[in-house]
């Protein structure tokens, strides 16, 4: 059975179909479940690594949710210790002393920095997983580019909650 099998097989268990499946179970998942549903998707052995996922999905938002997600990973990590990740390159957009970046600071990066940046997030703080997921959680259209597995794997896991 491959992916889209699979995705298909967990949207119709939700009650939705077709390729609005994902954002309509998003739209009606209960509030953290879908969040959580993306972080299993990101620790999954069956999908990319959590960096790599989260440097594509960087490379496909918009310059506000470029900036929203790390702004999510500042505040879990600080921003001493990610101005440090790939190579200082955060650092050198930031302001001394900043705590947040802007939507323009964060256009500056490339998703092979961001890629580093979340690698090193992640072994900073294993809640920072969890935390990207639940923000994720917020832009499904955004989560759609992550492709058939990561969905279908966030479905599963939301489908679980939901009888569970």
């Amino acid at each position: 059975m491959g992916w889209t099998d699979l995705l298909q097989q967990a949207a119709g268990a939700l009650g939705v179909d077709g390729g609005q499946s994902f954002e309509q179970a998003a739209r009606e998942a209960a509030p953290g479940a879908l969040g959580q549903g993306l972080a299993d998707a990101f620790r999954s052995g069956q999908t990319a690594p959590f960096s790599e996922m989260v440097g594509q999905l960087f490379g496909q938002s918009n310059g506000t949710q470029q900036a929203g997600m790390l702004n999510e990973l500042l505040a879990l990590v600080g921003p001493a210790v990610l101005s440090q990740a790939a190579g200082g390159a955060l650092g050198s957009v930031m302001a001394p002393g900043a705590t947040q970046v802007s939507a323009e600071q964060a256009g500056q990066l490339t998703p092979e920095q961001v890629q580093a940046i979340a690698a090193h997030a992640e072994q900073a703080h294993p809640g920072v997983v969890e935390r990207l997921g639940h923000f994720y959680a917020e832009h499904p259209t955004l989560v759609k580019t992550l492709g058939s597995a990561a969905l279908a794997i966030a479905l599963a896991r939301l489908k679980e909650r939901q009888q569970g």
